[in-house]
């Protein structure tokens, strides 16, 4: 039934931009935000990610669903920009973009880029890093975000110690961001802290920004500050929102 309405969906703008904050720790100040789907569906109500992107990564309508939130984030940020307001969004890539090998879905995205005067490096596209489940792969990802870069996009790294983990991902990446995955923050232990905390002096040398991501302590938070992690993201500061309670919460914050 889900698969049989996506086009309708679609055509209807049932999928809807949620928000969740990245917030730099030093100041509480919204630095940045990660977009977010959620299906507001006419008969089963609102649906998470969960509840249909397998699907569509299994019939193959996920890189159309990446195209559509792509321009719908494109025609939020030129809204923004017209009241001068300027938050570096962030939007995942599925990795079927990657299993199609040509790249052109960058210059895609760069055209509905540039067709709302989006500003270079005003979006970042968000990698996972279970994309690169090999060493092929992890070739081809290299070439796919040297292009990224080119086109005038920011380029991060999701989940990154979760699945696949190596330090040669920093090493052949050309990324802007890492982003901890929260597997680093469940474990209260010294030995796990010591890691996070030489993993971020590791990729600040590297140049890259540093995200905890799945933060919902005021002790994860100060441990993280005094590591000199650049942002947070979690429930701690606010779960994903629809754009104007996003909007009216980084206000008052």
């Amino acid at each position: 039934a889900l698969a049989a309405h996506f086009q309708q969906a679609i055509a209807d703008h049932e999928f809807q931009l949620y928000i969740q904050p990245k917030v730099c720790p030093n100041s509480n100040a919204v630095k940045g935000g990660e977009v977010l789907v959620r299906w507001q569906h006419p008969k089963y109500g609102l649906l998470f990610p969960g509840d249909f992107i397998p699907l569509f990564e299994r019939n193959g309508k996920i890189c159309e669903l990446d195209f559509y939130m792509f321009e719908e984030t494109c025609k939020l940020m030129q809204k923004w920009l017209k009241k001068d307001k300027q938050i570096v969004l962030s939007v995942n890539l599925s990795r079927a973009h990657l299993l199609i090998s040509d790249l052109s879905f960058i210059d895609k995205f760069r055209e509905i880029k540039e067709s709302y005067h989006i500003p270079d490096n005003q979006i970042e596209l968000e990698l996972t890093e279970s994309m690169m489940l090999s060493r092929q792969d992890i070739y081809m990802v290299k070439d796919m975000i040297n292009r990224i870069r080119e086109a005038g996009f920011l380029c991060s790294i999701d989940d990154f110690g979760f699945g696949y983990s190596s330090l040669t991902i920093l090493k052949d990446l050309n990324v802007n961001t890492v982003k901890l995955d929260r597997q680093f923050f469940t474990d209260e232990s010294e030995k796990s802290w010591m890691i996070v905390d030489h993993l971020i002096k590791l990729i600040h040398k590297l140049e890259m920004t540093v995200v905890g991501e799945g933060i919902e302590s005021n002790m994860q938070v100060n441990k993280l500050q005094l590591a000199g992690c650049n942002l947070i993201q979690g429930y701690f500061y606010a779960k994903p929102m629809p754009i104007c309670d996003f909007e009216n919460w980084s206000v008052k914050q």
